[in-house]
């Protein structure tokens, strides 16, 4: 599978994706194995999160945008979180059809996954999946979050360069001082900039590009960023500006050092995640420790006792 996937077998990599997800216990160590055998001399695509609340046009931005860097003979492969539903653990999965353009072009690959209620914005996998596409020898690699909120930034730790897309008369320069998901943001996007929204989206661009001014410059940036500035997806508005910023970040960030930096940081980040997830199922899996959780869980559930007391005895019982 791993010579499959270098050479460019999208049906491969489709297989590989969905091992990488499975929750089975000897898929998992397939998966692993995969990994391992893909990271040798892997090449190194450009990783773009792009978030923004439901509606904005995240899936017609990443058509238009898509095609723009398929144009230019780059290979992209974009990676579509849908939010699965808290009841019946279902998702939609209907990002390809809103893509129908992209997904028939031959230098694209469109994957959606669904979230199975992980926090953050993306699905538990997706930093694997994003391994698996650059393996494949993808050139651009968009991560598209479900519809999210200032506190869910996940997607910033798995990717190079994060992307906020705002819809216009989306909020005035006070919302745009806001922290979290706006301290994180490389490049603001007001997209549906034509037609009737046009100076709508014109008066947001000049609100954010006011409160980005008022932000703390940050240390792994150049003059000027981070920015904001308007699109339209439909008719390609502002899609090579905001496409040359991008590389232009890109570059500033290799030439200071800051590239490397990151991708360290964010792998060290994921080791303490894989950790944490992994002790988690080890207690679940352990009769004794399940009882003694389940046990506790009664007694917070009954007020007897605080949840912060419960988790002390929890793991002073795991010591």
């Amino acid at each position: 599978m791993a010579a499959k996937i270098r050479s460019g077998d999208r049906r491969a990599l489709a297989r590989a994706i969905t091992l990488v997800e499975s929750a089975r216990d000897d898929h998992r160590t397939q998966a692993l194995a995969l990994i391992d055998a893909l990271r040798v001399d892997a090449p190194q695509a450009l990783r773009i999160g792009l978030s923004g609340t439901p509606g904005v046009g995240k899936s017609t931005f990443i058509e238009g945008f898509g095609l723009h860097l398929t144009a230019q003979g780059l290979r992209v492969a974009v990676l579509a979180v849908d939010p699965s539903s808290t009841r019946s653990g279902g998702s939609i999965l209907g990002d390809k059809t809103r893509m129908d353009l992209l997904s028939r072009d031959p230098k694209a690959f469109i994957r959606p996954s669904p979230s199975q209620s992980h926090l953050g914005g993306v699905a538990r996998r997706t930093r694997e999946a994003v391994t698996l596409c650059e393996a494949a020898g993808f050139d651009v690699v968009l991560i598209e979050t479900v519809g999210v909120g200032q506190s869910e930034t996940m997607v910033a730790e798995m990717s190079d360069l994060f992307i906020l897309l705002l819809a216009p008369a989306g909020g005035d320069e006070l919302q745009g001082v806001k922290r979290g998901i706006m301290e994180i943001a490389d490049l603001i996007l007001v997209n549906k900039a034509d037609g009737d929204l046009k100076p709508a989206a014109t008066r947001t661009q000049a609100d954010y590009a006011g409160a980005l001014r008022l932000l703390r410059k940050r240390s792994q940036d150049p003059d000027g960023f981070p920015k904001a500035r308007i699109v339209s997806a439909l008719t390609g508005l502002g899609l090579d500006e905001a496409w040359q910023d991008m590389q232009a970040l890109r570059d500033w960030r290799k030439e200071h050092g800051h590239w490397e930096t990151r991708r360290k940081a964010q792998g060290v980040h994921w080791f303490e995640e894989a950790v944490k997830a992994g002790l988690l199922a080890r207690i679940s899996a352990d009769r004794e420790a399940s009882a003694d959780m389940q046990a506790l869980a009664t007694k917070v559930a009954e007020g007897t006792l605080s949840p912060d007391r419960a988790a002390a005895e929890m793991l002073a019982s795991l010591s």
